[in-house]
């Protein structure tokens, strides 16, 4: 093919190149080209040429004769006129299809949705597409219906009741018949399951499949969050059967098979509440003066065979479930809180990263081992905080490593040594840790370093009282070793010469930010005199984000900033494909240390544990599934632990009705402003409605509402008054209305 440009003589008409086009994504139907690939191909090295190839990719796309993978990056669009795909359903009705060969989702009117619930299987059909128009399908019929249920407050009457639920994906209430209701009472929170929806009719009609209890009582509202998300709130008996079969003794043949370091210093830290002690940490002095550090895991996948019964409900949850008064946890309690968790002073099985490090926290050597330890003391993260600060200005050499504990003189009986007693391992540890985490910093790892909201909650579940939980020392130091072992073990697997394939692994992987959110962020920092570049190479971004992140502490703007900073972020997830991880800019990284609260741990221990004896790579298949199941629970559990906190947030605000705070924007959208009181954090609507001083419109790009008659603004971090107007429980949902001077 002859040059398009004026060298290679007459330019290529319109016709042509849409003819080289097409023969390129048909001869090439699964490859995916960016825009470079495609001007190379066709040689295409003129300005006029490449506009004219923009302008018809664009028409193919338009045609869906191609599809759009990403920016810039188009396909081949496989996707026949009539597919399967699985229905998503909105609240604000603009219900997608997302195809099973796996296709861009596609918009469904509700008029043409068939009544199809979020989560089912449906047939559908393409409509003719309008120009300048988005494509549309529409349901034809319902192959398979999903196990979505629905939880909310029932409404009992004489000959058939309603569930009245908060779920803005429905429009209408679902109709229950009477031998439906098991047994269920007005008021009552219950589990419901749509059965059928008849197509000319308005509601759905359902059954009752538990219910949860009275309104208002702190368990039953908690039950139901976790329904709501499709999350268990109670573990089968089955499961806890088996897992009472199973014998916590170690035999002297496992001691045999494992590296013994029963004998060496050993202790975990952890929260006050903690009942699972998933990892501990020894440190002792070799002979060549180097500190030996073990960071040893909990060695669940002894305990947890794969394929079995308690293996198959830890699958399905993935992961433990943070409430903010319960755990619900992944494994049976008898093995989380028990058998597998690292308790003082009982021998327990572990799976251990062991390294050698120098004095400036540089790792010589290290190795992977199944081994066996005796913790021997459980610290709170409070208890090595004040060892830490009450040893600030002295030095490891001031202290004698502690040798055989009960001949110590400052042992204080049989159960509890004095936190004391470890002051040299700690100050030790500790001062590797920082050496560590100063590295990392230097190499890109972005530092967000935010407070927490916690709750102080009486007897009843009622909340009391809030306080901050800040990450001091004694948290970053356990951090850092977690994240070495993490990290290393990550690169064991990964880390291969260029013609060696790696084996299969499941990487804990984080993308880059989005570079319009950067952008953005970038535009929107200026106006409090801050600069951020945010183009270049990643470590330069890194860079730019870190220096912003510390410019800001102390001020008041920092809650903000972060904020909008942490909006730039693309989430971490689980996958075998590693692009590394771009917040700790590590190359390589898995999660190793948690397998008592997250089964990607578990699969990564199953694998080190098949790779060391000498075995073939695993599945990718199989493995990357289960790593997009573990990644969508995830989510799940996110994002009902913010809905219980919410929750907590309005009952802690349902007695300050009429009170006036000082808060602060904390989020502004077209339906008005959020914001998060400073005293607690509590964060509250301000409904646009409220706000009748003037029109507003929503500046989406400045984070702002401006009236267009006195030109008032409100922004993201603007300082506010606001009262208390309203505290709704039932819709987690508190309403503030602002207080004008």
């Amino acid at each position: 093919m002859g040059k398009t440009g004026k060298k290679g003589g007459k330019r290529l008409k319109k016709k042509e190149l849409a003819k080289m086009l097409m023969e390129l994504f048909q001869n090439n139907p699964a490859e995916v080209y960016d825009i470079k690939r495609i001007f190379r191909d066709l040689k295409l090295d003129t300005h006029p040429a490449k506009l004219l190839c923009m302008d018809l990719l664009e028409d193919l796309a338009m045609d869906d004769y191609i599809k759009e993978t990403e920016k810039l990056h188009f396909r081949l669009n496989t996707t026949g006129q009539v597919f399967e795909a699985i229905f998503n359903r909105k609240a604000n009705g603009k219900n997608t299809v997302t195809p099973l060969d796996g296709g861009e989702p596609v918009l469904v009117a509700e008029r043409n949705s068939l009544h199809a619930m979020g989560g089912d299987k449906v047939k559908v059909t393409l409509l003719a597409r309008r120009k300048h128009h988005v494509r549309e399908a529409q349901v034809v019929e319902i192959l398979e219906r999903s196990d979505r249920s629905f939880v909310g407050r029932l409404e009992v009457r004489k000959d058939f009741a309603f569930l009245l639920t908060e779920d803005r994906t429905l429009a209408n209430d679902i109709f229950i018949p009477k031998k439906a209701l098991k047994g269920g009472k007005s008021g009552d929170k219950a589990v419901v399951k749509i059965t059928e929806w008849p197509e000319h009719a308005k509601n759905p009609i359902g059954k009752v499949v538990d219910i949860l209890g009275q309104s208002g009582d702190n368990t039953t509202e908690m039950h139901a969050i976790l329904a709501e998300y499709g999350l268990p709130y109670a573990y089968p008996k089955s499961v806890e059967d088996e897992a009472e079969k199973i014998d916590p003794g170690i035999t002297a043949e496992e001691i045999g098979q494992r590296e013994d370091l029963r004998e060496v210093t050993t202790f975990t830290i952890d929260p006050r509440d903690a009942k699972d002690f998933d990892d501990a940490i020894s440190i002792r002095k070799t002979d060549d003066g180097l500190w030996e550090v073990g960071v040893h895991i909990a060695d669940v996948s002894h305990y947890v065979k794969e394929g079995s019964i308690i293996d198959k409900e830890a699958v399905k949850r993935a992961t433990s479930v943070y409430l903010v008064d319960r755990t619900i946890p992944m494994l049976p309690e008898r093995l989380c809180n028990f058998i597998c968790s690292l308790r003082p002073n009982e021998e327990k099985l572990t799976y251990s990263a062991i390294f050698k490090l120098d004095d400036k926290a540089v790792v010589k050597d290290w190795h992977l081992a199944h081994t066996v330890i005796k913790s021997d003391r459980r610290f709170t993260y409070e208890e090595v905080q004040k060892v830490l600060e009450d040893h600030k200005e002295a030095s490891p050499e001031d202290y004698k490593m502690p040798g055989d504990h009960a001949a110590d003189p400052n042992f204080n009986g049989p159960d509890v040594l004095p936190a004391e007693h470890f002051a040299t391992e700690l100050i030790t540890l500790n001062r590797l840790a920082k050496q560590l985490r100063a590295r990392r910093f230097e190499h890109g790892s972005i530092n967000f370093d935010r407070s927490e909201v916690r709750f102080d909650i009486d007897d009843k579940g009622k909340p009391i009282g809030v306080y901050f939980k800040v990450a001091k020392d004694a948290n970053k130091l356990v951090e850092e070793f977690m994240l070495l072992a993490n990290r290393t073990v990550a690169e064991s697997v990964g880390k291969q010469p260029k013609n060696k394939k790696p084996k299969t692994l499941p990487y804990r992987v984080h993308d880059l930010p989005d570079q319009d959110k950067l952008i953005n962020l970038s535009e929107f920092i200026v106006k409090f005199g801050y600069k951020l570049k945010p183009t270049g190479s990643k470590e330069e971004v890194a860079k730019g984000l870190n220096k912003l992140l510390t410019d800001i502490q102390g001020k008041k703007e920092q809650n903000l900033i972060e904020t909008v900073s942490l909006r730039a972020m693309m989430k971490a997830r689980y996958s075998t494909h590693n692009i590394g991880h771009y917040g700790l800019a590590f190359d390589y990284y898995t999660h190793f240390t948690s397998p008592i609260r997250r089964y990607p741990d578990v699969m990564v221990h199953r694998l080190l544990t098949r790779y060391a004896d000498g075995g073939r790579s695993a599945s990718q298949d199989k493995y990357e599934e289960l790593c997009e199941h573990c990644s969508a629970m995830e989510q799940l559990a996110a994002s009902a632990e913010r809905a219980s906190i919410k929750y907590k947030q309005v009952e802690f605000m349902s007695d300050k009705l009429g009170q006036v705070f000082e808060g602060t924007v904390s989020g502004v959208t077209e339906f008005g402003l959020y914001v998060e009181i400073n005293e607690n954090k509590c964060e509250g609507m301000v409904p646009l409605r409220d706000l009748d001083d003037d029109y507003y419109e929503f500046d989406e790009r400045n984070y702002c509402l401006w009236g267009r008659k006195y030109h008032h603004r409100y922004s993201l971090g603007d300082t506010v008054q606001v009262k208390v107007a309203k505290a709704n429980l039932e819709k987690k949902q508190l309403d503030y209305a602002l207080v004008r001077e």
